[in-house]
């Protein structure tokens, strides 16, 4: 016997609450970002693989360890996303969007890593993306920052999420910095983890996001990009703190939170919770000015984030399992098409409807109630004149009865006489 297919690992497989926490997290999104003013953005789900290599680095693990890499019929290098930035900027060089600038823009679908599995991380995930593309006003920082703030408000996940934000100044700053901390990491070497060590030799500015606990001394004693702001750098990180207070955003100093690769200026930020264990960032991004220009497009500022949302499904409580208000009974099969009728009718006028599809009316009723319906409407022959049906709705609370008798007043002028009774 051949062994049972089975999904990849690192995926999922998803219907019920699972699915029903993933949908609510997606329909937030869309309505919040429309709120904001940030227009729908598609790009491919996969890539020339020269996209994502030259906008992470050929020696960031992402490229180099975690990409799904393959070379199509044509030849060409191809790989699947990791993550949505760099389409979306390769899609403004291509496509000449910068005369359509400033552009707020947001998107949601799939992403691949290979990496290990663990609590809300997966080879194929998902994630949400907003960016403003062509401000270099801290305005546009906080406008994504707030963006994603009333997002989790309205997930009603915000009270358990905490906002880190720090400054990657500009690209002086930025140069002094990374060369203060290389020195003084390179002057303890023997003392850092076999990760800080490689990290020293390729990215020193990621050994003070290290999680090793040997490294923790060293990184609290490690130079303070504060001592190293240019007066522009520093009266930007100003005026970012003092729109977010304006805008009614705490937030919490977290001076080493980085960005290793060279194309991220000034503000970096998370939100990250403390109910995923170790993996606590649910929504993190930052101001990447840089990176328009290093693929070799006109020099763009530009500030966007990315959220997960398998994490935030782990953190959403509500809602439950959808609830259909109405399905459609037919008490006869000869009255299977006048319910078709009715339950079209339903849908049309906004009214959540199902019709169970086999059997009798009392199975049919049993599917409905399976289904979690608020109303059962049975269609049934009467003896009214003209030929008219007689519509009995067995109705679970008032606010259900008077919504349905609204909708069935609107009925075709081929059901001219209605009646409804309580069961």
């Amino acid at each position: 016997m051949s062994k049972a297919l089975q999904k990849p690992r690192g995926t999922q497989d998803m219907i019920g609450e699972a699915a029903a926490h993933f949908d609510h997290v997606i329909e937030t999104f869309n309505r919040v970002r429309k709120l904001h003013g940030f227009g729908r953005v598609e790009v491919p789900v996969f890539e020339a693989t020269a996209v994502f290599a030259r906008s992470l680095g050929e020696t960031t693990d992402v490229v180099s360890k975690e990409m799904y890499e393959f070379q199509d019929r044509g030849g060409d290098a191809i790989c699947l996303r990791p993550e949505f930035t760099a389409g979306i900027a390769r899609a403004y060089i291509e496509n000449g969007w910068q005369q359509l600038a400033p552009l707020k823009l947001a998107t949601w679908g799939p992403l691949f890593r290979y990496e290990r599995p663990q609590k809300g991380r997966f080879r194929q995930f998902h994630q949400l993306d907003a960016e403003i593309l062509g401000a270099g006003e801290p305005a546009a920082d906080v406008e994504v920052i707030a963006l994603g703030q009333h997002l989790l408000e309205e997930l009603g996940v915000a009270g358990d999420v905490e906002l880190s934000l720090n400054s990657m100044g500009d690209p002086k700053t930025r140069a002094a910095w990374s060369a203060a901390v290389t020195t003084y990491f390179a002057a303890h070497r023997g003392d850092l983890s076999e990760d800080s060590q490689r990290r020293l030799d390729a990215n020193p500015l990621r050994i003070l996001d290290s999680k090793d606990a040997g490294d923790a001394a060293l990184v609290a004693n490690a130079p303070q990009i504060d001592d190293y702001f240019t007066v522009e750098a520093g009266q930007f990180f100003e005026r970012l703190q003092a729109g977010l207070q304006a805008s009614g955003i705490a937030w919490t100093r977290n001076a080493r939170l980085v960005r290793g690769l060279d194309y991220y200026r000034h503000s970096v930020f998370e939100f990250i919770t403390h109910s995923l264990g170790a993996q606590g960032t649910v929504l993190g991004g930052g101001r990447y000015d840089g990176l328009i220009g290093h693929m070799g497009g006109p020099e763009t500022p530009a500030v966007g984030w990315a959220a997960g949302i398998e994490r935030l499904a782990m953190l959403v409580v509500e809602p439950a399992l959808p609830r259909v208000q109405v399905a459609v009974v037919p008490e006869t099969p000869e009255l299977e098409h006048e319910a078709m009728r009715i339950a079209a009718h339903l849908k049309r006028q906004g009214v959540s409807t199902i019709m169970p599809f086999k059997g009798n009316s009392r199975r049919r009723a049993e599917q409905a109630a399976k289904a979690n319906v608020e109303t059962i409407l049975y269609v049934r022959n009467g003896d009214m004149s003209r030929d008219s049906l007689n519509l009995v709705d067995r109705l679970k609370d008032a606010e259900a009865a008077g919504r349905m008798l609204r909708v069935l007043g609107n009925l075709p002028s081929e059901y001219p006489a209605l009646s409804g009774e309580n069961e």
